[in-house]
């Protein structure tokens, strides 16, 4: 590993004094390396150590070093368990165990409910871009709408950190396709500093049936601040998951849409039913022209898309997808049916979900969980409640929430477990985080 210059450190920590090292005792090209590698969540606690720590710590001067240094990019998770402009998200930092409160969205007086917006991250950014919601303005009460707001974090500056409001998406959007555009290496230079959005409509997480669906397709562009138009999809798909690949066999990176709903059709001709969507849809970021992928799945395998992540490769792309996905298997109307929870890899010249391998700790038939990449592994997320007996009889027993998680690592084919607890009250959420509308992202520093 190549260290900084003392020069170069220097010029890292203006406000100290003649003299004044990071760490005394140790050459600050030696402190800088060892400075520039701690976790994230522990910057901020050791800032206040000194003079020279505060402005070496500061994120500006601190990233670009990390970079120099060719430190390892890590992985943080970023989770929003509710409507963030009510419950606060949070960073998750899996090297240390330790979460890192971010600050609430503006709130406003009249809109509620966030539900079904997508977090996506752009660098050392963390956007958060549209949902379904209520207004109390409008009429009939408790009809849920769109929202076109986007908003945006910069992690990089120092505390208190505060959410930025962006130009408002063209149309609103819920429960969308998304994904940040990032330098290719296959000549699409021009997307780098881009969001694109694709489907989505009004549906909000309390009414399964109703909303709108939509198929246009818009990016953002982060020099300019403004959204522009893209070709739409070739039909409405809500209810998708976006995922940027970079194969080995294409010259040009892609933009997978996948899975949704689309239309909908009535049981008995009285309750509406979803439609969802076998196949998928992947745009060519350097063609700009989508094709149609043919159905993943046989009839009768699965109902619908289950959760989907990508794992990064070396250059920040996905290069593999995997899927958490209920196995069920049926025999005779005198046998109960039972489900086996699994991963399943996407094979993409056979266009199939291959089994993958099961989970260690099985998840309830009404259970939910997180499904999330990080670092080269597979994150599953669930809550629990752990009670802790005190020795004083005379108080109560202590209870606190926990998530547990298992971490599969695809390439040694090993899982492994970890437990942490999140800087939330149990009661809060009724004793648990509800995965089926938390949502979470992963953010590189």
């Amino acid at each position: 590993m190549a260290f900084s210059s003392p020069v170069a450190t220097k010029t890292l920590i203006p406000n100290a004094t003649v003299g004044e090292t990071l760490i005394p005792g140790l050459p600050d090209d030696i402190a800088a390396v060892i400075l520039a590698s701690l976790p994230y969540s522990h910057q901020s606690a050791l800032r206040a150590t000194s003079r020279s720590w505060r402005a070496f710590l500061a994120p500006l001067a601190l990233l670009p070093l990390r970079r120099s240094l060719r430190l390892p990019c890590r992985h943080l998770l970023a989770l929003f368990p509710a409507d963030p402009s009510i419950t606060p998200p949070c960073l998750f930092d899996p090297a240390v165990s330790a979460w890192v409160l971010l600050p609430r969205i503006p709130c406003s007086y009249h809109l509620y409910g966030l539900s079904n917006f997508v977090p996506v991250a752009l660098g050392h950014h963390l956007y958060v871009l549209g949902g379904s919601q209520f207004d109390a303005r409008s009429y009939p009460i408790g009809h849920p709408i769109a929202s076109a707001a986007a908003y945006r974090l910069d992690l990089s500056s120092m505390p208190p950190l505060s959410w930025d409001r962006l130009a408002n998406m063209i149309f609103p959007r819920g429960s969308f396709a998304c994904s940040s555009l990032r330098r290719s290496s296959h000549g699409g230079v021009k997307d780098e500093g881009k969001i694109i959005v694709a489907g989505g409509g009004s549906r909000h997480s309390m009414f399964p049936v109703e909303g709108s669906r939509m198929s246009s397709v818009e990016c953002y562009d982060v020099e300019s601040g403004q959204w522009s138009m893209h070709k739409g999809l070739p039909r409405d798909r809500a209810g998708c998951v976006g995922l940027l690949i970079a194969r080995p066999d294409s010259e040009e990176d892609e933009f997978w849409v996948m899975g949704g709903y689309g239309d909908y059709r009535t049981v008995s001709g009285v309750v509406p039913a979803d439609v969802y969507h076998k196949d998928a849809v992947v745009l060519g970021l350097k063609s700009g022209r989508w094709r149609e992928v043919e159905d993943m799945w046989e009839e009768g395998d699965r109902r619908r898309l289950g959760a989907v992540t990508a794992l990064d490769g070396d250059d920040g792309h996905g290069k593999d997808i995997f899927m958490l996905d209920s196995n069920e298997i049926f025999s005779s109307a005198t046998f109960k049916g039972f489900m086996d929870k699994f991963h399943s890899r996407y094979d993409f010249v056979l266009n199939r979900w291959i089994k993958e391998s099961c989970l260690r700790r099985k998840i309830p038939d009404n259970g939910s969980c997180g499904f999330v990449a990080m670092n080269g592994e597979i994150y599953v997320l669930t809550t629990s409640i752990q009670s802790f007996d005190l020795s004083d009889q005379r108080r109560a027993t202590k209870k606190r929430l926990t998530i547990e998680i298992q971490i599969y690592n695809p390439q040694r084919k090993k899982w492994r477990f970890l437990t942490t607890s999140p800087p939330f009250n149990h009661t809060i959420f009724n004793n648990m985080i509800d995965f089926k509308t938390a949502v979470t992202c992963t953010v590189r520093v």
